[in-house]
């Protein structure tokens, strides 16, 4: 038998922890992929502003819910992922794109869109997600999302809300989890295009108009249609 060139060799020796690896990362990526879901846009009529162009910014958030990952909170408020299911898309920028299609639906607004559009904008909104999650173990999804109308003219904050909705889970699996999330965003982005649609809302063909705002009011809660926490 003829000897094996010695490069040849060490060559092999050097490919054979990659190769392991590599075996490694098939076998662990063998499973099954997680079922992914998505986030509706109610189609309820509201009436109330017309003739105002609304540019609705991507939320805010932390950067356990700046992911596709659905979350569970239990009493201690320790944060974890549940399994076997994942969002569309990454969760503000979802939620971003589903609250644009609802004021598309329900409301008489002149127009909606991003502020990355280039459209030109009346007012903005700008948002913070604070809650998204399946709460444990009263097993409720709890959708909490902070609110400001801000005149894109001067930055000014016209007025602020926090909106928050809950659902009951039937179970704590991924395709009840994101049905329970989903009916309670629902809720909450219903609110958000009600609250907007009936607010004295600046433009910009109105040189100088602000809407007013109480002392105090600048940001409360909006508890209405929503049980207690």
């Amino acid at each position: 038998m003829l000897p094996h060139p010695v490069g040849q060799v060490r060559s092999l020796a050097r490919l054979a922890p990659a190769m392991v690896l590599a075996a490694l990362v098939c076998a662990c990526s063998s499973g099954p992929a997680p079922t992914t879901f998505d986030l509706s846009a109610p189609t309820s009529r509201i009436g109330g502003t017309s003739g105002v162009q609304v540019l609705v910014a991507e939320p805010a958030a932390l950067q356990t819910l700046s992911t596709q990952q659905i979350l569970v909170k239990d009493a201690s408020g320790t944060v974890s992922f549940l399994g076997g299911g994942q969002w569309s898309d990454n969760l503000p920028r979802l939620i971003q794109t589903r609250l644009i299609n609802t004021f598309e639906n329900a409301s008489q607004l002149r127009g909606v869109s991003r502020p990355s559009s280039g459209a030109v904008g009346d007012v903005q909104l700008v948002s913070e997600l604070r809650s998204f999650e399946i709460a444990t173990p009263s097993n409720e999804a709890v959708v909490e999302i902070s609110v400001k109308i801000v005149n894109d003219t001067n930055g000014r904050i016209v007025s602020g809300r926090i909106f928050k909705a809950r659902t009951p889970a039937a179970t704590v699996d991924a395709p009840n989890a994101a049905r329970a999330l989903d009916e309670a965003l629902s809720v909450a982005m219903l609110d958000i295009v009600r609250w907007v649609s009936r607010s004295p809302l600046p433009r910009r063909d109105e040189p100088g108009a602000t809407a007013s705002t109480a002392p105090g009011q600048e940001e409360r809660r909006d508890t209405a249609g929503t049980p207690p926490a």
